[in-house]
């Protein structure tokens, strides 16, 4: 004969007939002063800003839609993409080369990204820029013989391909350090798998490896291209007309060099959040499926619903 107990209430639960547990928050007067700082010094800031005759607003409003800024920034813009292009694919080469079993490539690979992030764009630029002093014209033809043709190397390399190869290869040495580390990231035995299914080295590394690599590729390829667009002001040196070259020749004409900074500074902030929302998505878009929570900020999580698991409600 067996008899039944009684188990209880159940674990954490509050006895039948006891006064019910009153929570009290927990208070954090340290951020409410925080905030209230913060408030006071956020006021003044913009106080400053908006009653500070010396910014000159109504020349912002003036020339910050003007042709020649418009001009100055469609040329930024063009230098920004083609420079990451050319960033792009010449990074993704060099890793390769990098991770290759042939010592001769490994090294070229070594010493192109040792040379080129051991030298300032600045440098770089200028070098491109002046090339024709070293070599007045360059030519194709037998190696230690005769050319069979030659260019002249102030027409061949303009300021404009000066700017992107000063820009491009520089980019190709950092951006093979990022493609590296995102081919590193992924697992040896997808590569293993894939030549157990008969695909060779580039076939793996197209269809298997750079996938699953993509996700630890676009953060920092996102930095760089924001990077990128701010570092294209840089060929003011070599005197290519971008943006900052642009506000610079109109305030070298009418003595404003604030206002027509802050325009400058305006459209880099535009350019720069218009990038930074295209990262995201592209983020979220190659780290779909990685099924890891804390992939991404819980803030960005909560807002657009990715970087958890799905719960059997959300099927």
């Amino acid at each position: 004969m067996t008899t039944q107990t009684d188990p209880g209430p159940p674990v954490g639960s509050a006895p039948t007939g006891a006064a019910p547990i009153k929570a009290v928050p927990v208070r954090h007067p340290g951020r409410w002063a925080s905030v209230a700082v913060l408030a006071v010094l956020a006021a003044m800031l913009v106080n400053a800003i908006l009653t500070n005759p010396r910014f000159n607003w109504p020349v912002v409003g003036q020339f910050a839609f003007s042709d020649v800024v418009l001009s100055g920034l469609r040329n930024t813009l063009l230098l920004t993409l083609l420079a990451m292009a050319i960033g792009a694919v010449g990074g993704l080469i060099l890793a390769v080369m990098r991770l290759s079993p042939n010592p001769v490539l490994s090294s070229v690979a070594g010493g192109y990204i040792w040379f080129f992030r051991g030298t300032p764009v600045i440098t770089q630029l200028v070098f491109w820029n002046f090339l024709a002093s070293l070599f007045p014209t360059l030519g194709l033809g037998i190696p230690f013989g005769p050319e069979f043709v030659t260019f002249d190397t102030n027409k061949l390399i303009v300021q404009f391909t000066a700017c992107l190869l000063g820009l491009g290869l520089n980019e190709a040495a950092y951006m093979a350090e990022i493609v590296r580390g995102g081919i590193n990231s992924v697992e040896h035995g997808q590569t293993e798998a894939a030549s157990a299914l008969g695909m060779s080295r580039p076939q793996a590394l197209r269809r298997v490896v750079l996938p699953q690599a993509m996700r630890v590729i676009i953060p920092p390829t996102g930095n760089e291209t924001i990077s990128m667009l701010k570092t294209t002001s840089l060929v003011v040196v070599i005197g290519y007309f971008e943006l900052q070259t642009a506000v610079q020749s109109i305030y070298s004409r009418n003595f404003q060099p604030v206002p027509l900074l802050i325009v400058a500074a305006l459209w880099y902030l535009v350019l720069t959040s218009v990038l930074s929302v295209g990262q995201m998505y592209l983020e979220r878009y190659y780290g779909r499926g990685t099924g890891f929570p804390g992939a991404e900020p819980v803030g960005m999580r909560a807002r657009f619903g990715f970087g958890r698991p799905k719960s059997g409600a959300d099927t």
